[in-house]
């Protein structure tokens, strides 16, 4: 099937499923999540908002998604370099989380240079990654062998 509504303006006479799944596809990117004290706080990676310091007996961890490494499209004709761009700003907080989950799209076509690729980046990280698989990371012929074989040993999945 054809998706041929790029071109029409956005409005509720235009909206579909398809249209809705794209922008919200988008819409994680670039932003990183940290949650203090129960609060969800936003660290962007398009300006500057500075998450506040968590309390000192706050448990803190991060969450991050859709990396969509191996991604080169105009939107992110770098997305490893954005990764990393990510990982660096996490390095850097003042406060460190306890642990990472990456929820889902580590990869963009589920390819092995891919995984290679965001596993040297993720390297760079100085807590445990937990993650979760997006559409992306088990987009494969093998119904997610790659992902399964890399993240899925010792876990009910594999």
């Amino acid at each position: 099937m054809a998706d041929r509504d790029q071109d029409k303006l956005p409005g509720a006479a235009n909206l579909n499923r398809r249209g809705l799944l794209k922008c919200m596809a988008w819409a994680g990117t670039g932003v990183l999540w940290s949650v203090s004290g129960g609060v969800p706080r936003s660290l962007g990676l398009v300006g500057e908002a500075i998450a506040a310091e968590p309390q000192a007996s706050g448990f803190t961890f991060l969450q991050i998604s859709d990396s969509h490494v191996g991604f080169d499209k105009p939107a992110n004709p770098n997305a490893l370099g954005t990764f990393q761009e990510a990982i660096a700003k996490i390095n850097a907080m003042p406060t460190q989380p306890a642990f990472i989950i990456h929820t889902g799209d580590i990869t963009h076509l589920s390819k092995d240079k891919e995984f290679d690729d965001a596993d040297q980046a993720m390297k760079a990280l100085k807590q445990k990654v937990f993650t979760i698989p997006g559409e992306h990371d088990v987009a494969d012929a093998d119904n997610g062998k790659a992902y399964l074989d890399r993240y899925g040993k010792g876990t009910k999945g594999k």
